[in-house]
């Protein structure tokens, strides 16, 4: 049995080979960015992710900001292949996502409903990963590539100095994006025998 949605998410891979030769305006990928995270699913609807869109020099400054932060803890002769790798990839795409939790939101649900208080931090990474999921594949299917970065909590003062972000918003991963100018090798998986159950 096929399914369209089956292989839109075939499509979705990381791409770490990223370049800047993107068709879409910058219009039309905000639209699609905000569409694939208002549509995404969230515990109790708390829409609780938000989202930092970068293109341009503002893109720039984010991957700057990673290598600067980088540069306070990495050995110095460590330092040049993080440097490569952060310019290589992520700096060289089209643009940056960067993805939140309002703990604000979490906080209020807590209160509103304490019977489930610990629960509501758990849900709130659930509706990251999937509002991640759905940009990434959203973007897939517009034929560009995305990987997902996780330099926070490293740099999550400077970010939100940077752009003036509210203190409630918790940064939880970064994807940069862009042409795809090497496609992602084959994916392998392991035993279904070891990672599915099925009982009838």
């Amino acid at each position: 049995m096929s399914s369209p949605f089956i292989e839109q998410i075939k499509v979705r891979r990381t791409i770490y080979a990223l370049g800047d030769q993107v068709t879409h305006s910058e219009a039309q990928l905000t639209a699609l960015i905000k569409d694939a995270i208002k549509h995404s699913p969230s515990s109790f609807n708390s829409q609780s992710s938000r989202a930092v869109i970068l293109f341009g020099e503002q893109h720039h400054k984010l991957w700057d900001i990673v290598k600067a932060e980088l540069k306070k803890i990495v050995p110095p002769e460590a330092y040049p292949q993080s440097e490569a790798k952060v310019n290589g990839s992520f700096r060289a795409g089209f643009g940056t996502v960067l993805f939140f939790e309002d703990t604000a939101v979490i906080k209020d649900l807590q209160q509103k409903f304490a019977l489930y208080a610990d629960n509501f931090p758990i849900w709130s990474e659930h509706a990251t990963g999937i509002a991640q999921f759905a940009v990434w594949t959203t973007l897939a299917q517009e034929g560009i590539g995305a990987s997902l970065q996780h330099y926070n909590p490293l740099i999550d003062e400077a970010v939100r100095k940077e752009w003036d972000l509210p203190a409630s918003w918790l940064l939880r991963a970064q994807m940069p994006f862009g042409s795809i100018e090497q496609p992602a090798g084959d994916k392998t998986f392991i035993d279904d025998d070891v990672r599915f159950r099925v009982f009838k």
